[in-house]
């Protein structure tokens, strides 16, 4: 009896450091992954945001609501199609879709001054690190702020829509502040998914599927990064 539960407490061992390392090479496929869409996302938008022809022809006509619309399409249809497409295909998905979120945000080059978007990274670089080590390492269940979380992403847009017809000083200030906090608190909560999803579908050992899985880890943080960068650099940014 004595041999049978040192096996069985061996094997449980064993077991759960085949997850912890399997866990460790998941987050650096997700981490990796979004900083490479990051690095596209930066590189669209500087080469369109420093050329003014360009500028002119998107922002300077009908084309900037496509421009400004488009990744939301592209997010949801992304996530209704993730099962049916293969790994390949959603990296590649996910890196165009990047590039489309470069595209948009590109006036930011003809608005604010340079140094001021370098340290509005850098600012929500550190954040984005300080709030996603609070997710993977704290003990405490934060599944339950999901609900609350997306009520907010929600509402951000609804407002954000509003506001381009009203062009509210005050309602975009309240929307950047609200959104810094909401996007603060999905960092934490996506990186924390992210983990527990992976320890709970592990032992399927469905490479596909946790390929995939790490592709929509990377977009959901991808998005808590842009989304919060963009929101900081409403306060942050010096205007050309």
């Amino acid at each position: 009896m004595a041999e049978f539960d040192t096996i069985r407490s061996t094997g449980r061992v064993a077991g759960a450091a085949r997850i912890d390392e399997g866990l460790r090479a998941h987050m650096n496929k997700v981490y990796a992954t979004m900083s490479i869409g990051m690095a596209v996302t930066g590189l669209v938008a500087y080469l369109v945001g420093t050329n003014e022809q360009l500028l002119a022809a998107i922002f300077g006509t009908g084309l900037k609501w496509v421009v400004m619309f488009a990744p939301l399409v592209v997010v949801f249809a992304f996530g209704a199609a993730i099962n049916k497409l293969s790994a390949a295909a959603a990296t590649a998905v996910f890196y165009g879709f990047a590039a489309l979120m470069g595209l948009s945000i590109s006036f930011i080059f003809a608005v604010y001054t340079g140094v001021s978007i370098a340290q509005t990274f850098l600012v929500t670089s550190i954040a984005f690190a300080g709030l996603s080590l609070y997710g993977y390492t704290t003990k405490r269940d934060i599944s339950g702020w999901g609900s609350f979380l997306i009520m907010g992403v929600i509402g951000l847009i609804v407002a954000s829509i509003v506001n381009i017809f009203m062009a509210s000083e005050a309602l975009s200030f309240a929307i950047s502040v609200i959104g810094v906090l909401i996007f603060a608190g999905l960092t934490a909560y996506d990186t924390q998914n992210i983990k527990n999803t992976y320890i709970q579908m592990a032992a399927h050992g469905d490479s596909e599927w946790l390929h995939k899985s790490a592709i929509m880890g990377a977009l959901s943080l991808y998005l808590d990064f842009i989304n919060m960068f963009m929101f900081l650099l409403q306060f942050m940014g010096n205007r050309e």
